[in-house]
């Protein structure tokens, strides 16, 4: 198992509604699945820049993660995201 964190800054609500209509089906096609995602983020430590949300996501392995990500049929999934906002995946190889 591997593990993304995905921070998000939702400027566009509706779009991310649509996104996340989508998403868990976009992210099944790869074995991946949201683990959890929150609006209550806190820092342990340190003085990081904290997102509005974030999410930890999975997927079996490295190639299926970047797999997800590039999947050219996934192409409008991933614009519906980056059109609610900012977004940053961190992939945890």
């Amino acid at each position: 198992m591997i593990y993304a964190i995905a921070q998000l800054n939702v400027t566009n609500p509706e779009t991310m509604a649509e996104y996340r209509a989508v998403a868990g089906e976009a992210l099944a096609r790869h074995g991946g699945k949201v683990e959890s995602a929150s609006s209550d983020v806190i820092a342990l430590d340190g003085t990081p820049t904290l997102p509005p949300v974030a999410a930890l996501l999975s997927f079996p392995d490295k190639q299926s993660a970047l797999e997800w990500m590039n999947d050219p049929d996934l192409k409008d999934v991933h614009a519906l995201r980056r059109n609610a906002g900012t977004s940053d995946i961190l992939l945890m190889a």
